[in-house]
């Protein structure tokens, strides 16, 4: 057998690269197509140049002794011929074009036609550069010699390819990425055993080849599941998965998109940082759902944010603290000497709202003023030079809706008539987690959420008629009106993974200053809490 090998021609590439094996006499072909979406690794899918071939193949492979478990990977799917390319499903063929970095897009007829062109194109490739091929691996002198020259091949031609693969996956490539499949291709198809286990697996293929969509639709159904099963997710349900995952929250994922809407991408979207020169604040807001549970965890202490951020106020809700808590907390803060904190006394390790600033404030009040209200610290007002802030957290409508009364005629209507008091005197800033996700375009599948607390028409018409019809700007909606980006993510389906969002949490600003706000963004990339930190730059 390794005799026939070094008579024979093998140059097999990495994934997403093709791999030609042609032996003597007989000018065999196999053509094997190694797919891999975005680092997930793929079943192999192949093709013989014809029927009859692909059974000389397997009577080949069969004088070898061939068993399934010495001929590759358990599960991998091989296509036989192309009356299998034909039974693929649309998902199917558009993955497989997609990861080969051909467009995906038509009926299926026209994508079987493009799979095909394909692989005949390749089949002709192998035909035409036989004889030159041959006669340079026949020259080698030893094995060992042979296999370093692939080695040096496979890498050059599969970083080809993966670029290639990547530009249509991304517009912004995984440099990480990248460097884990340039490592593990070699390492998996550079002895002469897998170049034999390869031509061996066609033994398996009419057994193969009829199980296709059953084992798809197997790993379709896994909860850490593959590429493969995440395209078909996203085929159905709306969901771009061609980027990098390394950076999910660019993954477009609506349930009912209208035309021109595109995914946040704050890489992309901020605009560039103001000068020295320019006098300007950074405000930050984020729910932490737990700042001990968070500070334990994650070891991420806010000096590590303000270092990264270099914001001048931070806002947080859900801090889940008791009054005894905050003092060893304070004592954390280096270059923030200012905090306020509000903790929760009807429940507690319940709700409490913080203002962390490095900037003195001239006032500081707790709550709306109002008994009824203030029992869940739930809202903390500093005053600056040139506008009030406000940091609050807004009541959960709650499981079965039963806070919703209460929400809508008593806490949001308090809440926007103290802010236009406040107004009175100067503009008002209003950051948190607002609890609404105020338009479809908030949310990732509005329908299925319309009972849902937090997209109630009740809730959303009373944040109209509460805060924006008062003359609040959401400045987030202001800058980037046809934008789906979210800032919260349950734990319980893992949607952060997907990016099935919603966005609760604002920036809400006078409309006399709305002119003045250079920039509101979400971190998306910072993790920790099931809701992201978002941030405005206002200008002074």
């Amino acid at each position: 057998m390794l005799q026939s090998l070094k008579l024979g021609l093998y140059n097999f590439f990495t994934p997403n690269s093709v791999g030609l094996f042609l032996r003597k006499p007989k000018f065999q072909v196999l053509v094997s197509v190694n797919l891999t979406i975005m680092g997930s690794k793929k079943r192999p899918f192949s093709t013989s140049s014809a029927a009859a071939k692909s059974n000389d193949l397997m009577s080949v492979a069969a004088e070898k002794g061939v068993s399934k478990e010495n001929g590759g990977k358990r599960g991998e799917i091989l296509v036989e011929d192309m009356e299998t390319v034909e039974k693929m499903t649309v998902p199917q063929l558009r993955v497989k074009l997609r990861s080969l970095g051909i467009p995906s897009r038509g009926t299926k007829q026209e994508l079987v036609a493009s799979l095909k062109s394909f692989l005949d194109g390749k089949l002709n490739d192998a035909g035409n550069g036989s004889v030159a091929q041959e006669d340079q691996v026949s020259s080698e002198a030893s094995l060992g010699v042979a296999d370093n020259t692939y080695k040096k091949k496979s890498r050059k031609v599969s970083s080809k390819n993966r670029d290639q693969s990547d530009v249509v996956a991304s517009e912004v490539p995984s440099t990480r990425q990248t460097k884990k499949r340039v490592a593990k291709g070699p390492t998996r198809d550079t002895s002469v055993d897998i170049i034999v286990k390869q031509a061996e697996i066609t033994q398996e293929l009419s057994v193969e080849s009829n199980d296709i969509k059953g084992k798809k639709n197997v790993r379709a159904k896994r909860k850490d599941s593959s590429a493969t099963a995440s395209a078909h997710i996203g085929v159905s349900e709306g969901i771009d998965l061609s980027v990098n995952q390394d950076e999910p929250w660019t993954i477009f994922a609506h349930k009912k998109p209208k035309d021109g809407w595109i995914v946040y991408n704050p890489k992309t979207m901020r605009p560039s940082p103001l000068s020295k020169d320019t006098k300007h604040v950074k405000l930050l807001s984020w729910n932490v759902n737990g700042l001990r549970a968070l500070l334990k965890l994650k070891n991420l202490c806010i000096q590590q944010l303000a270092d990264r951020e270099d914001f001048d106020v931070l806002c947080l809700q859900e801090t889940k603290l008791q009054d005894k808590d905050v003092e060893a907390i304070k004592e954390s803060l280096h270059d923030y000497k200012n905090s306020f904190w509000t903790c929760s006394v009807s429940k507690l390790g319940y709700s409490g709202t913080a203002i962390i600033s490095r900037i003195k404030p001239l006032s500081i009040k707790y709550g709306l003023g109002i008994p009824d209200h203030d029992g869940e610290g739930r809202l903390v007002t500093v005053e600056f030079d040139n506008f009030y802030l406000l940091c609050g957290y807004v009541p959960n409508s709650g499981d079965g809706l039963r806070r919703l009364t209460y929400r809508i005629t008593e806490w949001d209507p308090s809440l926007g008539n103290y802010m236009k008091e406040l107004e009175k005197s100067k503009p008002v800033v209003l950051t948190g987690d607002l609890n609404c996700a105020h338009e479809e375009i908030d949310i990732y599948n509005p329908a299925g959420n319309k009972r849902s607390a937090g997209f109630t028409e009740e809730e959303r018409r009373s944040f109209e008629t509460n805060f924006l019809n008062k003359g609040f700007v959401d400045t987030f909606r202001k800058q980037h009106p046809g934008v789906v980006g979210y800032t919260y993510w349950g734990y319980r389906h893992g949607g952060r993974k997907t990016n099935k969002g919603w966005r609760l949490d604002y920036f809400l600003v006078s409309e006399c200053i709305a002119d003045k706000v250079h920039d509101s963004y979400i971190l998306p990339d910072v993790d920790g809490s099931d809701h992201s930190p978002i941030g405005l730059v206002l200008k002074l």
